[in-house]
């Protein structure tokens, strides 16, 4: 049977763990009516989280995946949730050729690991009968966008293998600073830095966002540590091309927690001459 091709990568922000129970988190209607967006079903799926940030590259090698709480101090439901989704271990494997090949030199394999929340959260609302092969790839927080850009590069390939890639962050994530009391109203410094990415990516200023340390205000504040924000440039890169992007949701919760989330569709070039 032919694989199905598919011409869009996306970047999810998933914000707090409790998004898997909290009805009142704005993204979490969208990702419940996902097929709207993304009515496709995939072969697999490919998840590049800020929750797992390695020294080299790394894929899950497993056949079936644990579910993995790597949070502290929420509600007990939280840790009652699985989503018991089978491994991928040919794409992880494919995965690690495809890095190979464009000069990745080293791609670990770890064959334990399950699925962090940063995976598992959004997966159980987008696809909840968890029947999809999932594998995940981790980030190097230590290296820059352009890396992660090139990364995704690498893997344009797997969408023509009917592999849906998504990248799962946070657009702005500074735990320091967010405020509970706040409700929906976003702190001025945060809601620069998410106004910047929306225009530079609709704007298809991809080169602006692989150095948004030194383009975008308050970079640094809006990410003291970029593991979270890693993930699109993979998303990014991986959509091929220059890419349209369109923002699937936007909000911020907490003063500075932003939930704005991108869907990245190829562009041939007869459409983009």
């Amino acid at each position: 049977m032919a694989l199905m091709s598919l011409k869009d990568t996306f970047y999810i922000s998933h914000g707090s763990p409790t998004l898997a129970i909290d009805d009142s988190i704005e993204i979490r209607k969208v990702l419940k009516s996902w097929n709207r967006i993304f009515p496709q079903k995939p072969s697999a799926i490919l998840v590049i989280s800020g929750h797992w940030d390695t020294a080299v590259p790394s894929v899950n090698v497993v056949q079936r995946n644990e579910t993995i709480y790597d949070f502290y101090g929420f509600p007990k439901p939280m840790y009652q949730l699985k989503y018991p989704a089978p491994g991928a271990p040919e794409l992880a494997r494919r995965v690690k050729e495809l890095l190979q090949k464009s000069g990745f030199g080293r791609v670990d394999e770890d064959k334990r690991r399950g699925l962090d929340h940063g995976a598992w959260v959004p997966l159980l609302l987008m696809y909840p009968e968890a029947d999809i092969p999932v594998c995940q790839l981790s980030v190097q927080s230590d290296k820059d966008g352009t890396h992660h850009y090139n990364m995704g590069k690498a893997l344009t390939p797997l969408k023509d293998e009917g592999v849906l890639i998504i990248g799962s962050g946070s657009a702005v994530h500074n735990l320091r600073e967010l405020r509970v009391h706040s409700g929906n109203t976003a702190v001025p410094w945060a809601l620069e830095f998410d106004n910047w990415l929306k225009r530079a990516l609709l704007e298809g200023r991809y080169e602006d966002v692989n150095n948004w340390d030194k383009k975008a205000p308050h970079a640094k504040k809006a990410h003291p540590w970029p593991d979270h924000f890693y993930p699109l440039h993979v998303a990014i890169g991986a959509a091929g091309g220059n890419p349209k992007a369109k923002v699937i949701h936007s909000n911020i919760e907490l003063g500075s927690l932003s939930y704005a989330s991108f869907q990245f569709t190829e562009v041939s070039d007869s459409c983009s001459a």
